[in-house]
């Protein structure tokens, strides 16, 4: 897949994917059309040759070597499906002066004014009364309005947004019920619905600009650039000598504490009973994990040209100048020197070039799910990612380039590691 091809895959991945289910549902529907099979958590293992599980909004695929008597690794890349932004309150509807509003809690850490004067939906999943899970997705119902200049003049030098008075968007006009909207959109009876998790989603389509057409901009860039490269390696890779990974968890942006996320066990579930349905005894399955090696992929940041003194002097990654290599001495990212060369190689094999990230050392440095998986399971990794200009915001950016090379990175990795 070259990059016109892989941008325009990308698009359509993030458009299918307006919450972490969706991205989850997606994933495991390009899965099952490429022939692997799913396995059901609830159910005895199959011992599949290709196979994936989802656990609420992330989903773990594998496809076992031909030769497996002996213990070999896992081959492992990690990403996370969700995106910070907002999440709806228990009790959505609220109403003031005339307008109906939805209740929301700031999820992760977005970039708040980015939501502001911005058309959006809701995204997610609801639990029917009957016990079945039902995703959903609205068209554009929402929007948060910005207060004008002329009621405070202070706006363009200081703007603040409180967060429960100031981000509580309009949907109506009048007492409107959202939760009996989001029952006719999903055609369910208003008092079906017992539960949900719903997010504001962008219904914006994503773009490709610039005079080269060089830029995409696009929602849930981190991480679904990350998510999809992982996706379209592990479907181009041929059966390697060790068991390949793909591994997308939740609630990456909140901490990753949960049973979906990497904080949890989800991943060492998998990979035990993988291990178990090979034969592989305690002794043998730490050999496994002994052998293994993961990839964590997640977005980084690209030198931002207008502030470039809060960059790193010496490390100043620019946009399509292949992915980044995330270090971090207080191993807020894993890398060390063995990742490093493993990464390098990788690199050189799949003809794809890499930039080294380090943060300012004034500049606080972000993390993400390559130090809690290293330290729940104890497998050697490495930290990666395409850089991106507005990270956390409801409408990020990134070259074009980037994310088809770092598709290209892990397939190579993949296949030979």
């Amino acid at each position: 897949m070259n990059a016109a091809e892989h941008i325009a895959d990308l698009a359509a991945f993030v458009a299918a994917s307006p919450s972490s289910y969706h991205a989850a549902a997606e994933v495991a529907g390009r899965l099952s059309a490429a022939g692997f099979a799913e396995q059901r958590e609830t159910e005895a293992w199959q011992g599949l040759a290709a196979g994936y599980v989802v656990r609420d909004g992330a989903v773990i695929a594998w496809r076992l070597p031909s030769e497996t008597e002996a213990p070999v690794g896992f081959r492992l890349v990690g990403a996370h499906t969700d995106s910070p932004g907002f999440k709806l309150k228990p009790q959505p509807s609220t109403y003031a002066f005339g307008f109906s509003q939805a209740a929301m809690e700031v999820y992760g850490g977005p970039l708040l004014n980015s939501w502001l004067d911005r058309e959006f939906g809701l995204a997610g999943r609801l639990i029917l009364r009957d016990g079945s899970t039902r995703l959903v997705s609205t068209p554009a119902w929402l929007r948060i309005p910005q207060l004008a200049p002329h009621l405070d003049r202070s706006v363009n030098e200081s703007l603040h947004l409180d967060r429960q008075a100031h981000l509580k968007p309009i949907y109506a006009m009048g007492a409107g019920d959202l939760l009996a909207a989001l029952a006719r959109n999903a055609d369910v009876p208003a008092d079906a619905i017992d539960g949900f998790d719903l997010f504001a989603a962008v219904t914006e389509a994503p773009a490709q600009f610039g005079v080269s057409r060089e830029f995409l901009a696009s929602a849930r860039l981190d991480n679904l650039s990350s998510v999809h490269a992982g996706l379209v390696a592990l479907l181009a890779a041929e059966a390697s000598d060790q068991v390949q990974v793909l591994a997308c968890f939740d609630h990456e942006e909140i901490g990753s504490d949960s049973r979906s996320g990497a904080a949890g066990p989800f991943l060492e579930d998998v990979l035990r009973r993988i291990a178990t349905s090979l034969g592989w005894d305690a002794d043998a399955q730490a050999v496994a994990i002994a052998k293994s090696f993961m990839i964590s992929a997640d977005a980084g940041h690209s030198i931002h040209p207008n502030y470039p003194g809060l960059h790193d002097p010496d490390h100043q990654p620019i946009l399509n100048s292949g992915p980044l290599l995330k270090v971090n001495a207080n191993q807020r990212y894993t890398t060390e020197g063995p990742g490093t060369a493993r990464w390098l190689s990788v690199c050189r094999a799949a003809g794809v070039p890499t930039q080294p990230f380090v943060s300012n050392n004034a500049v606080p440095c972000g993390s993400t799910i390559g130090p809690l998986s290293a330290t729940r399971l104890g497998i050697e990794s490495v930290d990666v990612g395409v850089p991106l200009l507005s990270m956390h915001s409801a409408r990020e950016l990134c070259g074009v380039e980037d994310a088809a090379w770092l598709a290209s990175a892990l397939e190579t990795f993949y296949q030979r590691g």
